[in-house]
């Protein structure tokens, strides 16, 4: 009995869990591990016998597909899709009845239409939505790149022939047929080809047009995507996306290094460096590419989803070359700083990594879809005893009145008619099918599409400045907008901008703030001083020459020679500071001994660090000879643009040699470059050792940027009133959202440097453990720093960010953000937009040593000991309850740089700010990998008021959503904009891409297509609730109108002997949802509106309504069933005892059946028209035009059918005019008995409004009461009687400094209470114990990367080649230890035009 319930279970949980596309999706399987042939034949191993390639060795094209339909799979794939729906299958079956005698009531063919109308209009509707998805695919795949091409040169490699993505399938593709590299290609002329500037006939010519002739010779032929095949060598320029997964050959740069943004792949913004196979860097043109003598084949493994592992080899000539992630360029990426990079294709299409990480398009139903399944069947259900309680009445009053001789059942004694089988034959299945509607279907689909265009009209979700609407690509999900209880968003492109603005700072314990941020195209200023300008325009060209060596820039001005400084890329404004500039002058003619002296060499150590520490390249305008900094990542960039803008200018690198120009010397400073101490995600801190050459005694420098806490504890002792002022002005920074940095810097005497310098060698040449050795080496030099001051970066968030978070948050969604990008940077982005409060407490999981679930285990007993979480999972550890007994665990938490031991604190719990998990992506492969585990997870994360998912690849993602929306059973919703986030939007229920700068992969996979992220506001609060509400309000009366219908019909059973026959003349039947009654429930779902948008805007707690699914539910549903009943009973049974008492004919013959009940079809239709203006809310012209049309036309109806003579057409109601309309009972029954109907729901809604009113009610109160009141005031009083409502807010995404400039003129009577009572929030590394006060620190650069390789090779290079330092001893011993010491001011140079 059991195996028997478990198999019922398994086939019920099969059948529920069943999906559509997992019929027609293809299912190629893992790729085969393969090897790429270039410019040799492909061995005989890879064909068949017959001369045909076999099926392993044939590659997918490059086209990528997001459409769910062809032409061949629409007609099934969609009737699949929609008998999903049960009453689809009603309905189906019902019409299959009709042709059977037995059963049928009309004509079979009458009662087809229906059912073919309704899936034609869903049909018709599901394709034009594919269409636009195939616009899409076809906008991706027909982007073009130069692939190499000659008259001489074929691709062996076999590929698979492209699909048509609009009748793929259905035309025929030829054999592929064997090629080999002697066969050649037929030439022809094409008109889109390029030359390498080496092969051009003539010098710099740029070919697009040619001869045939010319086409033979190598060139570069522009080409779709989807025509790349593996075996392909491509050229990509600079800025140019890369379309297939490539392996790097050669590259415009030194050293064959790439840079490459990721963006769209991982959301990380730094720059990514690549370098080439060294194998292959011969191959630098086409001509090279096509030679014969360069025949090499890569062999790889077989595809993968792990973005960060490729393994492959590389053989030529006899000799095999490594390869790895490092020498690869991924699809979805970006070329940057990189005139122009040659790659040969390895895998394409659906076997790229990018597509590998997405899942296929899926066929999504809305929540309120499903939920009218179980209604459905509820109907049915009472349907099913409705026809057997008539089948058996039916058959025993045959039974008993054939026996009496009844006339009407002579003759009912044969096998197909008589009483047994006669009941089964008038089962009421036939006639009571309208209570499953079939129009229902109808218009949800009629007036889901008028939303859809309502969202589209919308002018506060258009964006002007691109042109572009908010576009439903997915037109049944409009109600589930309105649910939405998780959010899960992208941060890069999604919540910031990709730019960097330097925002504050602060040195020597003053702030400065800059100046307020005025809208202006352009803001050009000039220092006269030293005659340098500033270009304060920024510019997307990045096609220049960079200080690396090419031979092509002879006219191009050297960075020590330009006399401007160009804005760069990824930062969107220059820093200014009026007080900044007035003490920058004062310092430059401070004597050595003034009371200036120290806030001078402050000034000067200050932004000589920002301008010496970091490893940015320097890069020249041709045409505007202007200097530009080209950095890995936009914080680098930032720093050294905003030195450069108070006129401390890094002019490059010669070699070793550092250049900068800075206010207190007329001659360009040179610092030599002696070591590079690595950024880390576990250092925090980068330094760099310089030596000050033309200078008296060439003194050395450490200069230090770093977190806070790093570079606090390895500060010289004093100074204490120094770094209280800087921590609060740090925490200030980080709670106004800014990315935040401190600045220190050492003099280093010339002894102790040379000892330093030889154990560095020794730890950098260490075999074993050389990591550690070196960061030991390290941490000796970076001590007894002096604190110069921080810096607060601005990663520039989308319009509108914070404060639709803040109001998401408001409506009750929790907001989860999913970013490949480091853990610091989510952070800082979580805090910018208001998804970490100031009060919230960060507890951190990653992936360590420690097991990821004794992090989790204890991360619920310090914080939430009393959730009942580990009981749940049966789960105990010797963790400590609190921190008080830390001693018991084995990583104890302890307090870093603030002496308090108890952070939290008992009542943290209560107070506004709660707790915010952040994980990594590493924790996260953990806590997924075991149901166990992953349960805990979500426990522990819905303790938490929102979680930051970190270094997460994209199908992370998708795991993350499909985590919670199973194991909580609740209605998610998925935003992005990158390639990264296309199987998280596919995972959610609703998924919502944005247009932005990294392509249209998101937005050709989502279900609605944004500009900006504010817009998900409104498209929620208004467009979903109002969605929500409408269609949840009009199925209900839907169902409602029918039952009453159906009620009357079934009260008229008692009168006639249970024989299914109709109280109503069957045309008023026939039309009842076509005609009568549809008007006003489509109304209800096009025009009502529970409270107007700005209402709904002002008041983002309103959603609650929906996301408790208020408007639709079974509990709903079976009142308005109920109420129907109810109204059925006084409208048939007060009306056929008024007729039937005494006859109203003066004639005084008795009353006809179609007399009497066509009295009742009216009162009916009229009662259901009130009943459903009675649940509009705003009754609008519009609505009072659905509400009466029907009653309207019923009355023109009835009159002219009722006087259409015999002559015509024969009807049952001819001359019914006569008796009908000259009644006394006509006109009276009908408003006595809709008042009846009516008066329980009427006095409800009266009691409500009056004695219990909502918050809709009292808010249509108020607005009805006073039109002219502005709700967002409303809204700000009203919080302001709440605690914690200010502390709710956080800075807008455009921050005013207008008042905190003003506050900065005193800065040493800065309020440091926070400092002092760090209680406010906490920040707890549960793979470490650290417990910590989050001061904003973030800083993103490529740890490791092929370019920082690159500059510590130069410098140990260059250290071998001098290994002794006699030149430090000679200097005289006796120098001062402060920075800069001189600071008489020297005149500046005076560039000039010719220079």
């Amino acid at each position: 009995m059991a195996k028997r319930r478990s198999g019922v279970a398994a086939l019920y949980n099969k059948v529920i869990n069943f999906n559509v596309e997992s019929l027609f999706a293809r299912h190629p399987g893992p790729g085969a591990p393969r090897t790429v042939f270039f410019n040799q034949n492909l061995p005989d191993s890879y064909f068949d016998p017959k001369g045909k390639p076999k099926k392993e060795h044939v590659y997918p094209t490059n086209q990528v597909i997001s459409s769910k339909y062809t032409i061949i799979t629409f007609l099934p794939r969609n009737l699949l899709e929609q008998f999903r729906r049960i009453a689809n299958i009603f309905f189906a079956f019902i019409a299959i009845l009709q042709f059977f005698p037995q059963f049928s009531t009309i004509s079979p063919g009458l009662v087809l239409i229906p059912i073919i109308i309704v899936l034609g209009i869903t049909a018709l509707k599901d394709g034009y939505e594919d269409v636009k998805r195939h616009q899409s695919d076809r906008h991706v795949n027909h982007s073009q790149v130069r692939v190499l091409a000659s008259g001489d040169w074929v691709n062996p490699n076999m590929n698979g022939k492209k699909s048509r993505t609009f009748v793929r399938g259905i035309i025929p593709t030829r054999r592929l047929k064997r090629k080999d590299v002697e066969a050649g290609a037929p030439t022809k002329q094409d008109p889109d080809i390029e030359y390498d500037r080496a092969d051009s006939m003539e010098e710099g010519e740029h070919h697009m047009f040619g001869h045939a002739e010319e086409n033979n010779r190598p060139h570069w032929h522009k080409t779709k995507w989807e025509d790349i095949r593996v075996g392909d060598f491509v050229k990509i320029m600079d800025n140019e996306p890369i379309p297939a997964d490539l392996l790097i050959c050669a590259t415009s740069e030194e050293e064959n290094v790439a840079f490459v943004e990721t963006k769209n792949l991982d959301g990380e913004t730094n720059l990514k460096s690549r370098n080439a196979c060294p194998a292959l860097t011969d191959l630098r043109s086409a001509t090279d590419c096509v030679s014969k003598l360069n025949a090499f084949s890569v062999e790889c493994d077989r595809p993968d989803t792990n973005m960060y592992r490729f393994n492959a080899t590389v053989t030529r000539n006899g000799e095999k070359f490594p390869v790895d992630v490092q020498t690869v360029l991924l699809r979805g990426t970006v070329l940057r700083n990189t005139d122009w990079v040659i790659g040969v294709v390895l895998f394409t299409g659906v076997e790229t990594k990018i597509v590998l990480n997405s899942g296929g398009t899926p066929s999504k139903r809305s929540r309120v879809e499903r939920q009218i399944n179980p209604q459905v069947l509820v109907n049915l259900a009472i349907l099913a005893i409705m026809a057997v309680v008539c089948g058996i009445a039916d058959s025993q009053i045959e039974a008993t009145k054939y026996t009496e001789g009844a006339p009407w059942l002579y003759d009912d004694d044969e096998s197909g008619d008589n009483p047994r089988v006669n009941g089964l034959n008038h089962l009421g299945v036939c006639a009571y099918h309208n209570i499953v509607p079939i129009s229902l279907y109808i218009s949800i689909e009629f007036v889901k599409t008028c939303q859809a265009l309502f969202i589209y009209f919308d002018y506060d979700i258009f964006y002007a400045k691109k042109n572009q609407p908010t576009i439903a690509r997915s037109y049944n999900l409009s109600d589930d907008l309105g649910q939405i209880e998780y959010i899960f968003s992208d941060k890069t492109g999604t919540l910031t901008q990709n730019s960097m603005v330097f925002r504050e700072c602060s040195i020597a314990g003053t702030v400065y703030h800059g100046d307020p941020e005025e809208d202006k195209d352009e803001d050009i200023k000039k220092t006269t001083e030293n005659s340098t300008e500033i270009v304060r325009e920024a510019s997307n060209d990045s096609s220049y020459a960079s200080t690396s060596a090419r031979g092509d820039h002879l006219a191009v001005p050297s960075t020590a020679d330009a006399i401007t400084v160009k804005l760069s890329n990824g930062v969107l404004k220059h820093f200014s500071d009026e007080r900044l500039s007035q003490d920058l002058a004062r310092a430059v003619e401070a004597e050595p001994d003034s009371e200036n002296a120290a806030q001078a060499r402050s000034l000067n150590g200050f932004f000589s660090v920002l301008a010496l520490c970091h490893t940015v390249l320097t890069a020249v305008d041709p045409a505007t000879g202007a200097i530009e900094y080209k950095a890995q990542s936009p914080d680098e960039a930032a720093l050294v643009q905003a030195a450069a803008d108070v006129g401390f200018i890094f002019r490059g690198r010669e070699k070793e040699i550092l250049l900068l120009q800075t206010p207190f010397s007329k001659e360009i400073e040179r610092y030599e470059l002696l070591n590079i101490l690595e950024f880390t995600s576990a250092r925090k801190r980068m330094s760099v050792v310089v030596k000050k050459l033309d200078d008296e005694d060439g003194r050395l420098f450490l200069l230090t940027k770093g977190a806070d806490n790093v570079i606090f504890e390895r500060l010289k002792a004093g100074a204490d009133d120094l770094k209280r002022t800087t921590e609060a002005h740090l925490e200030d920074f980080a709670n106004a959202g800014l990315r935040t940095l401190t600045l220190a810097y050492k003099v280093i005497q010339d002894d102790e440097y040379e000892a330093w310098s030889e154990r560095y060698h020794e730890a950098s040449t260490a075999l074993d453990d050389r990591e550690g050795k070196i960061e030991v080496v390290c941490d000796e030099l970076e001590r007894e720093l002096r604190l110069l001051g921080a810096t607060a970066i601005e990663d520039r968030l989308q319009d509108g960010v914070p404060e639709t978070i803040a109001d998401l948050k408001l409506a009750g969604i929790k907001i989860w953000v999913a970013t490949g990008d480091k853990l610091e940077t989510a952070i800082a982005i979580g805090r910018s937009t208001n998804l970490i409060a100031e009060e919230s407490n960060i507890i951190i999981i990653r992936g360590s040593d420690r097991p990821v679930q004794q992090q989790m285990i204890q991360a619920v007993e310090e914080f939430f000991p009393d959730s009942g979480i580990l009981d749940e999972h049966g789960l105990v550890t010797c963790a400590p309850k609190s921190p008080s007994t830390e001693s018991a665990s084995a990583f104890p938490m302890r307090r870093l740089s603030i002496g308090v031991r108890d952070i939290v604190g008992d009542d943290n719990g209560d107070r506004p700010g709660g707790f915010v998990l952040v994980i990594d992506g590493a924790a996260l492969d953990h806590a997924l990998s075991d149901d166990d585990h992953k349960a805990l997870l979500l426990r522990l994360a819905t303790q938490c008021e929102g979680v930051v998912c970190c270094r997460v690849s994209p199908l992370q993602k998708a795991l993350v959503v499909k985590m919670v929306k199973d194991g909580l059973g609740v209605m998610t919703l998925a935003i992005g904009d990158g390639a990264n986030d296309v199987s998280m939007i596919q995972a959610a229920d609703v998924g919502v891409g944005i247009s932005g700068e990294e392509g249209l992969q998101a937005v050709n996979s989502s279900d609605y297509a944004i500009a900006q992220f504010r817009f998900l506001k409104k498209l929620l609060l208004v467009h979903g609730h109002w969605s929500y509400a409408r269609n949840g309000i009009m199925i209900v009366n839907f169902f409602y109108k029918n039952i009453v219908c159906i009620g009357v019909l079934w009260w008229f059973q008692i009168y006639c002997g249970w024989s299914s026959a109709y109280a109503f003349e069957y045309t008023y039947l026939l039309f009842w949802n076509s005609f009568w009654t549809i008007a006003p429930v489509l109304g209800i779902g096009l025009f009502d509106r529970i409270v107007d948008a700005d209402v709904l805007m002002a008041f983002p707690e309103l959603y609650r309504y929906g996301r408790e699914r208020t408007w639709f539910s079974m509990k709903s549903f079976c009142i308005y069933m109920l109420d129907g009943v109810i109204q059925s009973v006084p409208i048939y049974f007060i009306i056929t005892y008024t007729y039937f008492t005494t006859t109203t004919r003066t004639d005084g013959y008795s009353i006809a059946l179609y007399e009497y009940s066509t009295t009742m079809v009216f009162t009916t239709v009229i009662a259901v028209s009130l009943f459903n203006g009675l649940n509009t809310n705003v009754w609008t012209g519009w609505v009072f035009f659905a509400i009466f049309i029907g009653i309207i036309v019923l009355w023109l109806f009835t009159v002219v059918y009722d006087a259409i003579s015999p002559g015509w057409t024969v009807t049952n109601v001819y001359g019914n005019n006569h008796y009908l309309f000259t009644s006394a009972y006509f006109w009276l029954s009908q408003p006595l008995v809709i008042a009846i109907a009516l008066l329980p729901r009427y006095l409800y809604r009266a009691w409500q409004l009056g004695y219990a009113p909502g918050d809709l009610e009292i808010l249509r109160y108020i607005r009805k009461t006073q039109p002219d009141l502005d709700m967002t005031t409303l809204r700000n009083e009203s919080m302001r009687s709440k605690p914690y409502a200010s502390s709710r807010r956080r800075p807008s995404s455009r921050m005013s400094r207008t008042s905190i400039a003003c506050s900065s003129v005193d800065n040493l009577s800065l309020d440091l209470r926070r400092t002092q009572d760090p209680r406010c929030a906490s920040r707890t590394d549960m793979s470490t114990g650290i417990r910590s006060v989050h001061r904003g620190f973030d800083f993103a650069t490529e740890e490791g990367g092929v370019a920082m390789r690159r500059m510590q090779t130069n410098l140990s290079e260059r250290r071998q080649s001098s290994r002794n330092l006699p030149s430090l001893r000679q200097i005289s011993p006796k120098r001062s230890l402060r920075l800069f010491s001189s600071l008489r001011r020297k005149r500046s140079p005076t560039f000039k035009k010719d220079d």
